[in-house]
């Protein structure tokens, strides 16, 4: 397209050429020729529409009208042409009034087409994705950057930011969708293909459909919450119609691909494990076959809403289709073992899954019936004689079982009935003192539950069931009821046995036995026929709740006994003094009278307990044979049960003070202090060792002689036994010193302290090893030593070494530590370095001694040999 151009010469100035007439009518022929020209390419391009029904054929209109708008509008923009246009305006010629309305126009629809062709080609690469994609997988990941790119076109753009611009496009990207669904599908091909790849097919079409839908509504959302005061609030119908309509179609299709599956992989392997004959399995196969035959010879596009009546028929027929061989193949392949609803009883419940299918099948053959061209057809009237043969078959089922549940009935109920109410899993007539594990049971058999529940299944089905059976079903809340408290009643016994130890068995030996012989009524006599089980249910349940109440009362007292007897096995014999001023220890003997004067309080402590329980005992004698002597026969074995416990608890006592003894005696923390002194001809501990060892064996002595304090009782009493005389002057006194002394543990425990102390003493003599370097200072005959020097007269050189040899040994002590803690003891040294030192000190004051004297007598022979030469002179 291209402008015509003036032949007149426009080199003069505007406002002349402006007056020049010939000039101004030539140039306006010339303006009416642009003024045609450009009014008919408007109307050319408002009268174009997109060649196809995809949004790529939008996009390309857009830009052919952009292209030929720009080729106008760039040629008015000409230097010559807008000197015409000022020209003409100069000369106010009326013509060019409407030249400018056209050029306005062409202006507004350049913008136009040159906005909504850059704003589309943004969604150019996205569309192309849609179009010409390698699968579905492509497309659903366009979906959601298309419809973006969208939103951000539809709050940027000025043409495409309303709706008489938006929707169609939109309804062009849904068209495009659906196209593109119906191609990646392929009607042709889809059931000729591998069944789990169709489904995938098909699974990823549908969700590509609704994801179209989702993300659509989600970016409404987001074109809301942009702030954009223009929303998407478009007719959801004409862009999601079709596309709703193709999932549904979908949906149609993995159903057919799933009924098929489940044909071949649920029947057939299940025709293969019950039946040996191929031709069965043939004929399923053929079958299937069948059903699915009309869908992939199908004559029109099940995609299209225009043939949803035909895609209706073709689905009513297969499911028909489906539906009796379903039926067909369930009822084959559950047979013996029926699926049932809950809490149906096993026969009840298998004819009603029969006379279900046959429901489901009849209301299918019905609707079946109604539609005429379908039972005419040669597959309808197949369908109908394999529904007859399956109808037959069920009816025979359910007559099989029905008789053979009425025949079974009839013969168990009455001998069902004549059980007796209990049963004993441990059938004996011995004591239940020797045999407490007698167990009874409820001995209702389950299949009398079960002959109720299927008697009122039976009469729901319309089914006639025996007058025995009619009976106990009118009267099952009654025996729920005898079940319910029986069961209860028993729980009840079995709890109470199992809280008696042997002792308190012993002990209610009577009272359990007239609990068993009021049961043994159950077990023995009454039968579920009897009149006399609610009295029977009432006479065990207060028996049990009066030997509930005396359990309860003797387990109060016993664990007040208990409680006695564990705080006697945990008092603390061995109390140990503290260090005076910090870090003074008291001395060996200092302790252990310490440790012997606490016991004796303690044992007053303990005595006082121990003589609380035979008042106790005698609370237990009131309750069980309501006397108060403490000497009742009925309670001499309780009696010596509890003695027993005590035996144990003193035992526990002494063991355990024992072992906390050694453990204080092997921990390196000091108790108690000895010291090492100089016992010429040696070193020595105080006290020594022995006596250490004696005071450890009486202390231990002492603690197990605890014991003598705690009385026995007499034989089959709880009474102490009095001192027995058994000499004129020799008193007996029965305790549990005697039983508790010649336990291995408390043995064990006393060898383990003595041989723990012994190697404790010995390793603290042989640390003093190291001191008898220091023997020559007192093993040493100083006078003899000196006598010697003093025969000798040895120089002063060597009386000097020995001066300084025993200076620094009494120096050299000084530098020795005074305390050794090993174990339980800390060693005093400070007695044997004062001796050791005062011993080389007194060596050196002997040696100054004998060295003044042997130098005075030294000096005075001098004089006299100085006197004697003076007087020679």
């Amino acid at each position: 397209l291209k402008l015509e151009m003036p032949t007149v010469n426009l080199d003069r100035e505007v406002t002349i050429l402006a007056t020049v007439p010939v000039v101004v009518q030539s140039l306006k022929r010339c303006a009416v020729t642009w003024q045609k020209l450009i009014s008919r390419v408007l109307e050319e391009q408002q009268k174009k529409v997109p060649q196809g029904n995809g949004p790529l054929a939008e996009i390309e209109l857009w830009r052919e009208k952009n292209a030929t708008l720009s080729a106008l509008a760039e040629q008015i923009k000409l230097p010559e042409v807008q000197k015409v246009l000022e020209i003409l305006q100069e000369a106010e010629s009326k013509f060019t009034g409407d030249l400018q309305i056209v050029l306005s126009d062409l202006k507004k629809h350049h913008m136009e087409a040159q906005d909504s062709a850059k704003f589309l080609s943004t969604l150019e690469r996205h569309l192309k994705n849609l179009s010409t994609g390698s699968g579905v997988d492509v497309i659903s990941h366009t979906i959601p950057a298309l419809l973006n790119a969208l939103r951000l076109v539809w709050i940027m753009s000025r043409c495409y930011n309303k709706d008489e611009r938006m929707v169609p496009f939109l309804e062009r990207i849904s068209w495009e969708i659906s196209a593109r669904v119906r191609r990646v599908v392929g009607l042709q091909t889809l059931f000729q293909q591998d069944i789990a790849a169709a489904k995938k097919k098909i699974t990823e079409a549908k969700n590509t459909l609704e994801q179209w839908k989702k993300y659509y509504f989600t970016t409404c959302i987001r074109v809301e919450e942009s702030g954009c005061k223009r929303y998407w609030k478009f007719d959801v119908k004409c862009l999601f119609e079709k596309t709703d309509y193709m999932v549904s179609i979908c949906q149609d299709l993995y159903g057919i691909f799933q009924v098929t599956e489940e044909f071949y992989n649920i029947f057939i392997p299940e025709l293969i494990t019950v039946t040996e004959n191929p031709k069965a399995i043939d004929e399923l196969r053929r079958e299937v076959n069948i059903i699915i035959s009309p869908m992939e010879d199908l004559t029109f596009d099940p995609f299209s809403m225009e043939t949803a009546r035909d895609w209706a028929f073709v689905m009513e027929e297969f499911r028909e289709d489906v539906t009796v061989e379903i039926v067909k193949q369930i009822f084959a392949q559950n047979l013996k073992d029926p699926p049932r609803y809950k809490n149906h009883p096993p026969v009840a419940g298998a004819i009603s899954w029969s006379r279900s299918l046959s429901q489901r099948i009849q209301h299918t053959i019905t609707r079946f019936q109604e539609e005429e061209e379908l039972l005419a057809s040669e597959r309808g009237k197949e369908v109908k004689q394999i529904y007859l043969q399956v109808v037959r078959k069920m009816e025979e089922y359910e007559h099989q079982k029905y008789h053979q549940w009425r025949e079974r009935t009839e013969q168990m109920l009455p001998l069902l009935l004549k059980d007796t109410l209990l049963a004993v899993t441990s059938a004996t007539e011995e004591p239940v003192i020797t045999k407490k594990s007698i167990c009874f049971t409820l001995n209702f058999s389950p299949e009398i539950l079960e002959i109720i529940t299927e008697t009122k299944y039976m009469e729901q089905l319309g089914l006639p069931v025996p007058e025995m059976a009619r009976y106990m079903a009118l009267q099952e809340d009654k025996y729920l009821r005898y079940t319910s408290k029986l069961k209860a009643m028993l729980d009840r016994y079995h709890k109470l046995m199992e809280m008696m130890n042997e002792a308190e068995t012993k002990l209610l030996d009577q009272y359990v036995q007239e609990l068993w012989r009021i049961l043994k009524s159950g077990h023995k006599r009454l039968t579920w026929k009897a009149v006399g089980i609610g009295e029977f249910i009432l006479q065990c349940t207060q028996t049990i709740g009066k030997l509930e109440l005396l359990v309860h009362q003797i387990h109060n007292i016993s664990e007040d006994i208990s409680s006695k007897l564990q705080s006697i096995e945990s008092t603390n014999l061995f109390k140990f003094p503290h260090p005076k001023n910090g870090d003074k220890y008291p001395g060996a003997k200092e302790f252990f009278d310490y440790v012997k004067c606490e016991q004796a309080k303690e044992v007053e402590q303990l005595v006082r307990k121990y003589s609380a329980i035979p008042q106790l005992l005698i609370e237990v004698e009131r309750r069980v044979a309501s006397t108060n002597s403490g000497k009742s026969p009925k309670l001499a074995s309780y009696y010596a049960y509890w003695e027993n416990r005590i035996c144990q608890a003193l035992t526990q006592l002494i063991v355990k003070n024992l072992q906390t003894f050694n453990a204080a005696i092997v921990a390196n923390v000091p108790l108690l202090q000895i010291e090492a002194v100089l016992s010429v001809p040696g070193i020595t501990l105080q006290p020594n060792a022995s006596e250490i060892e004696k005071m450890t064996l009486q202390s231990i002595q002492d603690c197990v002689e605890v014991t003598k304090h705690f009385i026995r009782w007499m034989h089959g009493t709880c009474i102490e036994c009095p001192p027995q005389h058994v000499k004129a002057d020799e008193v007996v006194t029965f305790s549990f010193y005697s039983d508790v002394s010649q336990s291995p543990l408390i043995i064990e425990q006393a060898v383990l302290i003595t041989q723990n102390v012994h190697k404790l003493l010995a390793s603290l003599s042989k640390s003093l090893n190291q001191w008898k370097r220091y023997d020559l200072l007192w093993k040493s005959d100083k006078d003899t030593v000196l006598d010697r020097l003093a025969a000798e007269k040895p120089a002063c050189v060597i009386f000097d070494e020995q001066l300084q040899f025993y200076m620094k040994m009494a120096q050299e002590v000084t530098q020795q530590p005074l305390i050794i803690d090993e174990q339980f003891i800390r060693l005093q040294l400070a007695p044997l370095v004062s001796a050791v030192q005062e011993n080389a000190k007194s060596w050196v004051m002997s040696l100054g001694k004998l060295l003044n004297e042997l130098v005075r007598e030294e000096l005075f022979s001098l004089r006299d040999e100085i006197q004697v030469g003076v007087f020679s002179l």
